[in-house]
């Protein structure tokens, strides 16, 4: 098939938007489809480039001010719409229904191209990290689920990670067919594995203590304070390790500073993949209090390493942490909670092996290879069912065509008939004129 991906979020950004994004293109194109990406450049020059068999076409943008690695498009309509009448895919993926989402979208209305939406966002997390007023941002975010809810009804299907981020968006008023289809994981890629001495000594962390690991954007929706609070009320010894950069840092280091923590958090910042996969195999526990999650890359990752996860009972997250099972859920905010959770689990090592080892159960289903079998299906199926209608709307467009003629050229009709233009069968072709008008008017 022939696949375009658009997103405005796209590698070297980093998150969780750019990596499944960046990582179905390069699947689908290992499966021998057509692949094109349509994402921001990160410069003031249009860029086109091969990368692992995609065909990514990045256009002139500029950094967005209040959100770190953003990047916002020049309404490149032009050059967009000819590199999809160039490409002709057979389906147009949306991932962001933002700049180069909102444009590909009006370009495939008149190019007749059908287009599916997934949505990443959820817009109480852009709300805390633009604004400080609460008022502000809770009008902000019903404003946001306005727009985001139009714009997936004007698409031909709709794709959340989750079902919890399928059902707010019905809450909001959707009314296109819709179905949550996870983001997936590469299991061949994230494994279980010993642990590494070198890694640790690698960030200076202790090598004799339990290693809690986090790994998220240091933004204020995550609730990374919420953390540091649990870990300074433990009875237990345990090492946190913050993996990732953002606008909370300096507020957290004022934080571990404050709360004397500064001998059990590390600030690792960017880290790079290998080295990441590294540190989730010598890690004891992962931690997410983020309490604006639509599934958690993060988590999936942690899991499929086989780590037990304490995560904020919140969103989208307890379909990845099933409570007692592969870990424990709190009440958001509640570090007391969280901190006697993390005692109960560094405390036992047999509890955390057979969490970690239902984390492995759990992950099973989000297989990148089962999730990239359900997109194809949907592809095709939604391709065909475009095109069929398509059909259809031509065959309608020439017998309302032949109607008008009807009433005022018999004999065109009849000249129409016998060629097959009116789509009538041989039969057909013997009826008399009168017969096949009382015919077209019955339709009518």
């Amino acid at each position: 098939m022939r696949i375009m991906i658009v997103t405005d979020q796209y590698p070297p950004m980093v998150g969780g938007v750019p990596t499944v994004t960046r990582g179905l293109a390069i699947d689908f194109a290992r499966r021998g489809h057509q692949v094109w990406v349509v994402a921001p450049s990160y410069g003031p020059r249009d860029v086109r480039r091969l990368e692992h068999k995609v065909r990514v076409y990045r256009f002139s943008s500029f950094e967005w001010p209040a959100y770190e690695g953003l990047r916002i498009p020049f309404l490149p309509f032009g050059p967009v719409r000819n590199l999809i009448k160039r490409a002709d895919p057979d389906i147009i993926h949306i991932h962001s229904p933002v700049v180069l989402g909102n444009i590909a979208q009006i370009l495939a209305g008149g190019l007749r191209k059908p287009v599916i939406v997934t949505n990443h966002y959820l817009p109480i997390n852009i709300s805390r990290s633009l604004m400080s007023d609460p008022i502000i941002g809770k009008y902000f975010s019903l404003v946001s689920y306005s727009y985001l809810v139009y714009f997936c009804n004007r698409c031909e299907y709709v794709t959340t990670p989750t079902t919890t981020a399928l059902d707010l968006l019905y809450e909001h008023g959707l009314r296109a067919p819709a179905k949550a289809i996870s983001n997936g994981i590469d299991l061949k890629r994230f494994s279980p594995g010993p642990a590494n001495p070198a890694i640790r000594q690698r960030f200076n962390l202790p090598q004799n203590e339990p290693l809690i690991l986090h790994v998220n954007r240091l933004s204020e929706e995550k609730r990374i304070d919420v953390l540091l609070d649990a870990l300074a009320r433990t009875q237990s010894k345990g090492h946190v390790a913050l993996v990732g950069t953002g606008p909370m840092e300096a507020d957290l280091r004022a934080q571990v500073e404050r709360l004397g923590l500064n001998e059990r958090v590390s600030f690792l910042g960017f880290v790079r993949d290998s080295e990441l996969l590294k540190l989730r195999r010598s890690a004891n526990l992962f931690v997410i209090p983020s309490e604006a999650d639509l599934q958690s890359l993060a988590t999936m990752e942690a899991m499929a390493c086989g780590l037990p996860v304490i995560a904020a009972n919140s969103y989208a997250l307890p379909e990845l942490v099933h409570h007692g099972e592969n870990g424990f859920l709190f009440q958001p905010g509640n570090h007391e909670e969280l901190a006697r959770q993390i005692d109960l689990m560094l405390d036992d090592e047999d509890l955390r092996a057979r969490m970690g080892a239902e984390s492995l159960r759990l992950i099973a289903q989000h297989d990148r290879n089962l999730i990239l079998d359900q997109w194809e299906e949907l592809y095709r199926r939604l391709s065909i069912e475009f095109r069929e209608a398509k059909e259809r709307k031509q065959r309608m467009r020439m017998l309302r065509k032949a109607q008008s003629r009807l009433l005022h050229s018999p004999r065109q009709v009849m000249a129409m008939s016998h060629t097959g233009e009116l789509g009538f069968d041989q039969a057909g072709a013997n009826t008399s004129w009168s017969e096949r008008r009382n015919i077209f008017v019955e339709e009518q």
